[in-house]
């Protein structure tokens, strides 16, 4: 899998994408995650890439012009399954669209700033808008880098353990069951008896139940009509 990430703040990336699971999957080969300055193809002597909007509305816009320069020289070089447009009015990113877009080979993401980007680059070149909530912060770059690590994690071989993302809150519509670890006492407080029991069809069974009943009390809108 390959992610290009456009920015105009690329130093915001750094350390989001250089450590821990992403890290190591760049490092193990199983993904290139390249991050692009959109300064590059900005204009004029100070390389800008915004300007005020026409209408008059307060806030800077992000010009046409240096994000389909580099799209397209992007594109020039190989073929992109989506580009992507994260932004507040987009669909909310869910485990289900993580792990849609985790199949795909090449992705483009753009991380909007100022005011937003020219309509005209959300008609024409991108593919699928995505929104990581109902707020709106200063740029694109922190949802990008959620959603990359979001991907990256369902890679084969990103983990450790495989099997560890199939048991994810989410996955099934379901939020996860308590976990513990060593010790199986610590200041009166105590392990469920049943994970100490050896027995993986009741530990099996107990996740189950503990996994249902805490989406019915914390996330009941995920149930629908299922339960």
């Amino acid at each position: 899998m390959r992610i290009d990430i456009l920015s105009v703040v690329p130093e915001l990336l750094e350390s989001p994408l250089g450590y821990s699971i992403v890290g190591r999957a760049i490092k193990k080969g199983l993904v290139e995650i390249h991050v692009h300055n959109l300064r590059k193809y900005g204009l004029g002597p100070r390389h800008n890439v915004d300007d005020y909007s026409y209408g008059g509305d307060a806030g800077m816009v992000m010009m046409v012009e240096p994000v389909f320069r580099m799209i397209e020289e992007l594109k020039a070089e190989r073929e992109y399954d989506e580009i992507i447009y994260m932004s507040p009015d987009g669909e909310r990113l869910d485990q289900a669209i993580a792990n849609e877009l985790s199949l795909k080979g090449n992705i483009i993401i753009l991380c909007g700033h100022y005011k937003g980007i020219d309509q005209r680059i959300r008609e024409h070149l991108v593919t699928r808008e995505i929104s990581v909530g109902d707020y709106v912060v200063s740029g694109g770059e922190i949802p990008a880098a959620l959603l990359a690590d979001a991907l990256v994690r369902l890679i084969p071989g990103a983990l450790t353990d495989e099997t560890s993302a199939l048991s994810d809150s989410f996955q099934d519509n379901l939020l996860s069951p308590p976990v513990y670890t060593r010790p199986a006492e610590f200041n009166g407080w105590k392990v469920p008896d049943v994970l100490l029991s050896g027995n993986p069809k009741l530990i099996r069974a107990w996740q189950d139940e503990q996994a249902l009943e805490r989406t019915r009390r914390l996330r009941p809108e995920l149930l629908k009509d299922d339960f």
